[in-house]
């Protein structure tokens, strides 16, 4: 057996279903539809847990229990590579990022990311930062300060 002579078994591979594809096919005509209704129509078809307007299991069971989503902490994220906006000795701080419009909210506080490179020498001022961010800043002779 050489390379050239390789070619995968008989059925290993399923071929699709061609609707509406002639005579020979059968799946012509209604294409598998069935005649008229909801299901036949494009776009037509029921929402993922309806139940023909029965009122649905998630809406029948009781809703129980505490949810913390109300409360938790959303940062804004900035990436390394946005703080080249700045000039050397800039002191960086979310109201200022802000003003600028790198950031639109600033949530619970601004954490800065370590994508990108940074290549000026900043005081960045924020609430959070990965550990590969202050590793970046510092490196290029910068510093980050948690507020």
């Amino acid at each position: 057996m050489k390379l050239h002579e390789l070619k995968p078994n008989e059925k290993a591979f399923k071929e699709r279903k061609r609707v509406g594809r002639g005579p020979g096919s059968g799946l012509g005509k209604t294409s598998g539809k069935g005649h008229k209704g909801q299901n036949a129509r494009s776009g037509g078809g029921v929402r993922p847990g309806f139940e023909g307007g029965q009122t649905p299991l998630f809406r029948r069971l009781p809703k129980r229990g505490f949810s913390n989503a109300l409360f938790k902490t959303e940062y804004s994220v900035i990436n390394l590579s946005d703080l080249n906006k700045f000039e050397d000795g800039a002191v960086v701080t979310p109201e200022l990022l802000k003003e600028m419009g790198i950031i639109k909210k600033q949530l619970s506080g601004v954490k800065v990311l370590g994508n990108g490179t940074i290549e000026r020498k900043l005081t960045v001022k924020a609430q959070r930062f990965s550990q590969t961010a202050i590793e970046k800043i510092e490196k290029i002779g910068g510093k980050a300060e948690v507020i």
